[in-house]
């Protein structure tokens, strides 16, 4: 009977591992989204757009 009781125990306790881990990745992700949202915000349109280079044909930020 005592495997049982251990492999029970390691059942829970990689249980409450999974448990812990999915919680901290959302905390994580949901932070990153929150400062990806800030970025998004406060750089606007400010990126710029490719344009190709008719000499060399490779592509390049426009001037404007």
């Amino acid at each position: 009977m005592p495997p049982v009781f251990v492999l029970a125990l390691g059942a829970l306790g990689a249980a409450a591992l999974v448990r812990i881990l999915a919680r901290e990745s959302r905390r994580v992700n949901a932070e990153l989204d929150a400062q990806r949202r800030v970025e998004e915000a406060t750089q606007g349109d400010r990126r710029g757009t490719l344009r190709r280079d008719p000499a060399s044909g490779e592509y390049r930020p426009s001037d404007s």
